[in-house]
C-alpha cells in the first residue's frame, strides 16, 4: 500500500511540475505514473549502485546531495526512455528530484514517520517485570554456583 501511495504522490508531483515548469512536458497522468514507476525502478537498481560508489568516494558526508544527483540522473535517463515525457535541461530534472523527495518525506511524516519497532526502540526505563525477572535469574545462578 505504501508503494502505491508513494507512486501516486510522485506521479502527482511530476504532473504538477509539468504545469508549473515550461521545460517539463508530460502527456497525461498515466504517463506521469509510468515515469514515476520507472524512476523508482531505476533508483532501486542502477541508482543504488551509483549511490554506493559515490558515497564511498565522499565518505558518506554528502549522502543527501548524492541522492539528489543520482535521482536527477535517473530522471534524465527516463527522459530518454519514455516518448511522452520530456525534460529540457538538468535544472528542471533537479527540481523534480527535489520536489519529489520533499513530497515523499512529507507523506512519510504525515503517515507517522518511521515506526518505533523498525529502529529497535529502546525504552528509557526498563519495566519492573523485567527487573524482577533479571533479579530472580541472578539469584538462581548464584545459588547454583555456591552449591
Amino acid at each position: 500500500m505504501d508503494f502505491i501511495l508513494n507512486l501516486l504522490v510522485s506521479a502527482g508531483v511530476i504532473l504538477l511540475l509539468s504545469y508549473l515548469l515550461p521545460q517539463v512536458h508530460v502527456k497525461s497522468f498515466l504517463t506521469a505514473l509510468w515515469v514515476a514507476f520507472l524512476i523508482g525502478l531505476l533508483n532501486a537498481t542502477i541508482g543504488w549502485i551509483l549511490r554506493g560508489i559515490l558515497n564511498l568516494v565522499s565518505f558518506f558526508l554528502l549522502e543527501a546531495i548524492i541522492g539528489l544527483i543520482v535521482t536527477t540522473l535517473m530522471i534524465k535517463l527516463v527522459d530518454k526512455l519514455v516518448r511522452n515525457f520530456k525534460v529540457d535541461g538538468w535544472w528542471p530534472a533537479l527540481v523534480i528530484a527535489l520536489a519529489t523527495g520533499v513530497a515523499l518525506a512529507l507523506l512519510s511524516y504525515a503517515r507517522g514517520g518511521a515506526d518505533e519497532a523498525e529502529y529497535g526502540y529502546l525504552e528509557s526505563e526498563p519495566k519492573t517485570e523485567q527487573l524482577f525477572a533479571k533479579q530472580e535469574e541472578l539469584s538462581e545462578n548464584t545459588a547454583v554456583v555456591l552449591q
